[in-house]
């Protein structure tokens, strides 16, 4: 028996000792050397990241990738140089070590050497944990160039190991950082978190917000109603208004009655929470005074607000019940507004100097004094002058608004008063609409230019009076822009460009515009135009007429009486030097009509026949009757007409059967349903429901 054990056990070594020896050593493993009588050398080295370790006498040795024979063969070769015994030397891996990086949203990243069996978890607290805001789910594993994610929050849960990766030698863990924490390093407080929602970005999540004391966005969760969802938020503040909470869920607002759900407990009031649903408690709000002796004053006062009265009560009684008019009250413009809906006005100022002899204003329940705020020049608030005694101006002027009229103003004086015209301003066509006396408006144009220019007198200037507009139109600061505000410009004052220019289009001139003006103001002619035949049309007078221009010949003589006046309304064309066949005579062009599939007039010349017009054609349809191509000569005393069979030619290939063709010439191909057959089969389908009919009348 005792044999038997014995012989076991050194059946046992064996397999240990061939295992041990098959090991290839890996990064972070530490090496034993033994060699007696030498001290630097009888200690334990640690394989680094490059696969090496440091040995005294003969410095750095790789020996990741080898086994411990294959190492223990090297370095007795490598320490046979500087030492004579090594018949007892031995080198063995004493301990299996891991080299694992970890980085990210730990407390101590940095790399670390862990047991052969370490996991994820046991890296992660060999790295001091997490820091609070690590995002759990989305944690990374490098390898050698690849990167894999696992869900380490997963683990957490279930306790699953085999949820996370199994480590080697010279991984890389990254823990990434909660989108929730922001793009700048701050405190991170969970609490905080959990109060502001745990749904992140989840587009799933219900949103709670408003009157609640910890407003945020929250998983969905199917067991759970509207009053879990408020109770997650921390539930209502003290001014939350309960009785018109709003849940919008499928797209779908409903009101909801907390109180009245707290007063009878019907779960069927709680409205349906739908993943994405949105919750808003809103504030609650005074109750609104109002009553049979209210009467409401507002404006500038101390207290403005409803007040309750009593029989007798006066104007200045509620007055000084809201404090009196503030400092900056108008109090020469009180209005005074009836239940009835009349307006009354009301100086204080004169009253209380005594040069108003009217008395104090009666008041009744359910009237409204309004006290207004004292005009300010220097604000446009149109609220600050009544329409009655405002005049609008508007546009290119460098303080457009309401203003303030008098009678003593004019329109210059206006335009003085709101800064006047800006740079961009055109002058020369200011617009003035005055209402008359039966409230009609009536439009004006003043050229302010020519009235300086000429000194004219004041009675020319247009009418202005309270509820005039004035309107101070633009010019564009260059041609483009004027280009792009075509649709602000009058027609009369435009001069519309056309066809092969840099930038075509409707631009604004005055008539002191010349031609090469107009021209360069569209980037000029392009290099496909044709600038021996640009045409002018000239609209101003009483019917349109057209010129012609051989800009060429200009340049070529310089003669400034071959460039024509154009003013305001004319349009200018210039033709592509290639032009349409619209632009051609009948007697250039052939006429390719019937079964192709681009009909059309087309040019020629002698070089070209009736198969390259077909082709320019798109070629015969699929229906085309191409055995009677029909073509129609033009001759000089009668047209002549001839068929060609394409279907005899495409056979024969004899080039003697096309027809001559010459320029004015037509082609028609005719379709399959103008055939002989065909009209032979419609004939013969009309014979037999012929026959159909009369033995169905006979049969009857």
């Amino acid at each position: 028996m005792s044999g038997l054990r014995l012989f076991l056990s050194a059946i046992l070594i064996v397999v240990v000792s061939a295992t041990a020896s098959a090991y290839s050593i890996q990064h972070g493993d530490q090496l034993t050397i033994s060699l007696p009588g030498e001290a630097s050398l009888n200690r334990t080295f640690q394989v680094d990241r490059q696969g090496q370790i440091q040995l005294p006498e003969i410095g750095p040795v790789k020996v990741a990738g080898q086994t411990e024979v294959s190492v223990t063969t090297f370095i007795r070769d490598k320490l046979g140089s500087v030492i004579r015994d090594l018949d007892h030397l031995s080198v063995y891996v004493s301990k299996r070590q891991l080299l694992i990086s970890i980085q990210g949203y730990v407390n101590t990243p940095g790399e670390y050497t862990l047991p052969a069996s370490a996991s994820v978890q046991a890296a992660i607290v060999a790295a001091g944990g997490m820091r609070p805001g690590a995002q759990l789910n989305v944690m990374q594993l490098k390898r050698a160039g690849h990167t894999r994610t696992f869900n380490y929050k997963a683990f957490l849960d279930s306790g699953d190991q085999s949820l996370l990766p199994v480590l080697q030698s010279l991984d890389v863990i990254f823990v990434p950082a909660s989108p929730m924490i922001g793009n700048i390093e701050q405190d991170f407080d969970p609490q905080n978190l959990a109060d502001a929602g745990d749904a992140a970005s989840d587009r799933g999540a219900v949103k709670v917000f408003g009157e609640v004391n910890h407003p945020g966005s929250f998983s969905h969760k199917d067991t759970a109603n509207l009053v879990d969802l408020l109770m997650r938020a921390g539930g209502v503040t003290r001014y939350a208004g309960v009785e018109q909470i709003r849940v919008i869920s499928n797209n779908e607002p409903v009101i909801f009655n907390l109180k009245q759900y707290l007063d009878t407990g019907q779960e069927t009031l709680l409205p349906p929470i739908v993943p994405g649903a949105t919750v808003f408690v809103p504030r609650q709000e005074e109750e609104v005074k109002r009553g049979a002796n209210t009467i409401y004053i507002m404006g500038e006062v101390a207290k403005p607000g409803a007040y309750e009265t009593k029989q007798g009560t006066s104007f200045m009684d509620i007055l000084a019940n809201a404090g009196g008019p503030t400092r900056f009250a108008e109090s020469r413009q009180i209005r005074i507004i009836t239940a009835k809906g009349d307006i009354k006005s009301f100086d204080l100022s004169g009253f209380t100097e005594g040069t108003s002899r009217r008395a104090l204003p009666q008041v009744s329940p359910g009237d409204a004094i309004f006290i207004p705020e004292k005009t300010d020049m220097n604000e446009k608030s149109w609220l600050k002058v009544s329409p009655q005694r405002a005049v609008r101006i508007i546009g290119e002027v460098i303080r457009p608004g309401r203003i303030e009229w008098s009678s003593e103003m004019n329109l210059l004086d206006l335009l003085a008063h709101v800064g006047g015209p800006t740079s961009r301003a055109d002058t020369a066509r200011i617009e003035v609409m005055t209402p008359s006396a039966a409230g009609v408006n009536q439009t004006y144009t003043f050229n302010l230019d020519q009235f300086l220019k000429n000194s004219s007198r004041n009675s020319d200037l247009p009418p202005v009076r309270a509820g005039t507009t004035v309107r101070v139109h633009d010019l564009p600061q260059d041609p483009t822009d004027n280009k792009s505000q075509w649709v602000r410009q009058s027609s009369e004052l435009s001069i519309y460009v056309f066809g092969q220019v840099g930038a075509p289009g409707r631009y604004r001139f005055t008539n002191r515009m010349h031609f090469l003006d107009i021209l360069s103001a569209a980037d000029g002619p392009t290099a496909n135009a044709d600038i021996h035949n640009i045409r002018i049309t000239h609209r101003h007078g009483d019917t349109a007429r057209v010129t012609k221009l051989n800009l060429a010949l200009y340049f070529e003589t310089g003669d400034e009486n071959l460039l024509p006046k154009v003013t305001t309304g004319d349009a200018i064309y210039i033709p592509e030097k290639d032009r349409n066949w619209l632009e051609e005579s009948k007697e250039s062009t052939i006429r390719v009509l019937g079964a192709v599939n681009k009909p059309g007039r087309y040019r020629f010349n002698d070089n070209m026949t009736l198969l390259d017009l077909l082709a320019q054609a798109g070629g015969p349809s699929g229906n085309a009757y191409v055995e009677k191509i029909t073509v129609v000569n033009l001759s000089c005393c009668r047209d002549q007409a001839r068929t060609f069979d394409l279907t005899e030619f495409g056979r024969t290939g004899n080039f003697s059967l096309l027809p001559v063709i010459r320029a004015g010439d037509t082609v028609y191909i005719p379709d399959r349903s103008e055939s002989t057959m065909e009209a032979f089969r419609r004939g013969m389908n009309d014979l037999f429901q012929f026959a159909a009919t009369a033995a169905l009348v006979g049969l009857l």
